[in-house]
Order: structure tokens, then sequence, then C-alpha cells
């Protein structure tokens, strides 16, 4: 399994174990945590979801190793599961985000990073775009910062992240939040939920139909398998300087 369950005192937290690939959005982690989303979503004795890690990989974006990466489409119904949820989906990020793996974090309703955390587009620097992820993204970043950050591909830390409104806090410790989900009432936790996700959910039904067609086409150019390519090769691409 690359996605572990466990559930205690109303939280069932997600766990991506998938170290091999810095937990990388294969096509079988995406459906066995959009599975488990849904198994979390029908359980009477869940008032919330953490989403969590094992190794110093959050998640590093699609699995440039497959064949066939995770189609779009896969990809827009496991961020929209997220957000769909009448649950609130918690983050624990204690380590490096890159790529996709943002869209993950910014469809979370709450999204707590520890200080040593990375995150980056870096997307244009293979050839791509941010497409798919954002939908539940571009609706929460500050703008400026969503326009430097997608178009340089650089890293940046867990206060800049905060910043820009990717997470909600750095260095916090979970006990608190949770606390305070576990004592709200799975009816107003699920109204709640539908009143802040409501302009990320419009994102979904306007765009991801011509995102997901973006996304096909740019993973299908040379332009993009010359920068996958040369990111496995750990060489420069052709068009770099």
């Amino acid at each position: 399994m690359l996605v572990r369950h466990c559930h205690e005192r109303g939280i069932t937290t997600l766990t991506l174990d998938s170290p091999h690939n810095r937990n990388a959005l294969s096509a079988r982690l995406v459906g066995e945590l959009r599975e488990a989303l849904g198994r979390a979503g029908d359980d009477p004795d869940t008032r919330a979801v953490v989403l969590a890690h094992t190794g110093n990989t959050f998640c590093a974006g699609a699995d440039l190793t497959e064949p066939t990466p995770t189609g779009p489409l896969e990809l827009a119904g496991l961020l929209r599961a997220i957000v769909e949820l009448p649950k609130p989906v918690v983050a624990a990020v204690r380590g490096h985000v890159r790529a996709g793996g943002l869209g993950l974090v910014g469809a979370c309703d709450i999204a707590i990073a520890g200080q040593a955390s990375t995150f980056a587009f870096t997307e244009a620097l293979l050839g791509l775009a941010p497409a798919v992820i954002s939908m539940p993204l571009l609706p929460r970043l500050d703008a400026r910062a969503a326009g430097r950050y997608y178009l340089t591909g650089e890293r940046f830390g867990a206060a800049e992240a905060a910043r820009i409104g990717l997470v909600t806090a750095v260095g916090e410790d979970l006990e608190p939040v949770l606390a305070g989900l576990r004592r709200a009432s799975p009816q107003g936790l699920a109204e709640s939920k539908r009143l802040v996700t409501a302009e990320v959910l419009r994102a979904f039904d306007r765009d991801t139909g011509p995102l997901a067609e973006l996304s096909a086409r740019l993973f299908a150019s040379d332009e993009a398998r010359e920068g996958m390519t040369a990111f496995l090769e750990k060489r420069d691409p052709a068009w770099g300087r």
C-alpha cells in the first residue's frame, strides 16, 4: 500500500508512503488516495482527515518515471475529491513539495508546514505549466506571487508559503487545530467548508476541461519530453543557459 490509514479520536490520518519516488503522484498512489478519501468521507466516526507523509518530501509531483504519467483528469478528480469532501482535510507538511504536490496542499482546507519545508512550481523548467493544480491554487494564492513562482520555478520556504496563502501556518502544533475540529459538529463542519470552498469549486466547474486538455498537450510535446528527459538524466535541457 502506498497510502496508509489510521484512525484516532475522530481523526483519520492518511499517510503517503511511497518514499522510493518521494511520494510522487503515480497512478497507483492517486488511485489509493482517492479511495481512502472516499472511505473517510463515508465514515461517520471521522470528523476530519489529516494528509501526512513519510520521508523528507510531502509530494514531488507527477511520477516522471512512469511510461504514462497520471492523466490530468485523474489528478483533477483527486484534487476535487479533497475539496468536495464533506469533512475538513488538513495537510501536515513536514518536508518538501514540488509541482503537482502543491496542488494537494492547495486543495486541503488547512495546511501546516514545518520550518524546513520548501516549495517550488517546477513545471515551466520542464516545458510544462501548473495547469490542473491552478484550480485549487489560484483562488487562494497572492496573484503577484503566483506570477513570480509559476514563471521562475524558484524554491521558497515555509514562511513565504504562508505569506502568499499556500499554507495556513508554519511550525504550529497540529493538536490545537484537531481539537477544534473535534469540537465542531459534522453538519457545522460540512456547511462551513462548503462556504470557503465555493470559489474553488467554481474554478473546477469552469476550467477542468480546458486545463486538462492543456496539460495533456504539454506533456505530449517535444519540448516537455526533452525537459523531463533532461531532469531524469540530471542535465540541462536543450534550451538551458
